[in-house]
């Protein structure tokens, strides 16, 4: 796929993109909107304090992780169409009780509820891989989601500027937060009727089972069991660090380790209710896949897409305190980091359809990463500005280039299991994004660069060891199993 086919707007699949990217833009857009008005906040708020802001960066990406293992659970049902519209109009009421909470718990629950929103990058990366072909995907995967992505830099560029010059006083954050929350719900009828699941006769893939992940082994099992209990556990690092702070009592606590620990062994009970019968049967030979690569993946996007949320959280703060810059200097700056997602991001799923070898350019990607943050570790006052920005882009680049690649090989692991799949690992960047950002809290920025440098070389060594070249991953069409054949004839019969 050439890049000048994005400006072919008469195509189907072209059209299809836009209308996905520009859906996903708003909602971060939306998720982002804090960040950049934290400032503003502490000024109008006065009892707001920096260790509640901490708090509230912890929150906005907390219940991303459950929210995107139901909602892949939900794309391989219902299909993004529908959960894409519905996302959006659901997640404006969370969005607009942020904007005119006037309580600690109005602002903390709503900012929690909020966090779900993240799960919307899952549901596009589904429905472009519905509308693109195996050869195509990573480009258009990563042109999706560069420019979905953006949404956060655009937030910090412009909310700042909207909540001073359109409304100004106090409470203009209130006024420009609001604001993103109506264009998404309006945004999110309008997406409900403008686009279809795939091109006409497509057949909408789902797997036998959609409560948990199919695997092929009994060691697989276990292995996907093992990765399953982060991605709700992490979960208490957020209880703990809101006890921490006073906000919940010890009873409320325990009630929430309790309900977390449910959680987990529920969701474990799904993949045994749902793998052993299939495992008994026998999976046959050309319906098996491997579980590493998907974990290889989970480890990337904690690697990656997790950095990218923690950072872009703290990044505006972290240049305003460093080289005392106004805070729209500071918000300009930072979103830097956010920018390169116009080029990096559609880069990083081009060069891994072109190269002809998907994991030589992961394991390019992840090296490059842990080289970037380790540089910006080094960074400090004494530095020229300039030169900081720089190592900021160079950083951002090999980040948004890792998410890139990183779902350019998903769509090929396992066709029918896509929703699923993509919402493991992208919870996996939130697990990274809650743990990143909690260790923040104890750390300095210095500190904390090098941490998540050491996060992407783990990250990296698992890919050398776990991640394998998909099969299909350059073909024309994606490859059917037998299984797939045969469910797709049985959805056939219930079609007639």
């Amino acid at each position: 796929m050439q890049v000048a086919a994005v400006f072919r707007f008469k195509n189907p699949e072209i059209r299809a993109l836009h209308l996905t990217w520009i859906a996903f833009f708003i909602t971060f857009y939306v998720w982002f909107n804090m960040a950049p008005l934290a400032s503003s906040m502490l000024r109008s708020v006065d009892w707001l304090t920096a260790d509640d802001l901490k708090l509230f960066a912890i929150c906005n990406v907390a219940l991303t992780i459950p929210a995107r293992i139901i909602v892949g659970m939900a794309l391989d049902r219902f299909g993004p169409r529908r959960v894409f519209s519905i996302l959006m109009v659901v997640m404006s009421i969370p969005a607009l009780t942020f904007a005119f909470g006037d309580t600690m718990t109005q602002l903390l629950v709503s900012r929690l509820v909020l966090s779900s929103i993240g799960a919307s990058f899952v549901v596009g990366i589904h429905m472009t891989a519905m509308w693109f072909k195996p050869k195509d995907i990573g480009f258009a995967e990563g042109f999706y989601a560069g420019w979905g992505n953006f949404g956060s830099a655009a937030a910090a560029m412009t909310l700042p500027t909207i909540a001073i010059s359109m409304y100004g006083g106090e409470d203009g954050w209130r006024w420009a937060i609001a604001q993103s929350a109506i264009v998404m719900a309006a945004y999110g009828v309008y997406y409900w009727f403008a686009i279809t699941d795939g091109p006409a006769g497509t057949v909408h893939r789902k797997p036998r089972k959609a409560t948990a992940l199919e695997v092929s082994t009994w060691g697989d099992m276990i292995k996907l069991m093992l990765w399953t209990i982060p991605l709700i556990g992490v979960l208490a690092i957020l209880v703990w660090r809101i006890q921490v702070l006073g906000y919940l009592s010890a009873t409320h606590a325990w009630i929430a380790y309790g309900a977390i620990v449910a959680i987990i062994l529920y969701q474990l009970a799904q993949v045994l209710i749902i793998n052993i019968p299939i495992l008994k049967r026998g999976v046959p030979e050309d319906d098996k896949y491997s579980f590493n690569s998907v974990a290889a993946l989970n480890s990337t996007y904690f690697a990656n897409f997790g950095a990218e949320l923690a950072v872009v959280s703290m990044l505006p703060y972290f240049f305003e305190q460093t080289w005392g810059l106004t805070a729209t200097a500071a918000g300009m700056i930072a979103a830097s980091f956010a920018f390169v997602n116009l080029v990096a991001r559609p880069m990083g799923g081009m060069v891994s359809d072109r190269m002809g070898n998907r994991r030589f350019v992961m394991l390019s990607y992840m090296f490059g990463i842990g080289v970037g943050f380790a540089l910006m570790g080094l960074l400090n006052s004494s530095w020229p500005l300039i030169i900081a920005v720089a190592i900021t882009i160079f950083t951002s680049f090999f980040v948004q280039g890792a998410e890139g690649a990183t779902f350019g090989i998903i769509p090929s692991i396992k066709r029918r299991l896509t929703g699923q799949i993509s919402g493991m690992a992208g919870a996996y960047g939130n697990v990274g994004a809650v743990v990143y950002l909690t260790i923040y809290t104890f750390v300095t920025p210095t500190q904390f660069f090098f941490i998540i440098a050491a996060g992407a070389f783990v990250s990296w060594l698992l890919c050398l060891m776990w991640l394998k070249e998909p099969e299909s991953g350059f073909a024309d069409e994606y490859y059917l199993s037998s299984v797939d054949r045969q469910i797709e004839a049985e959805h056939g019969k219930l079609g007639h």
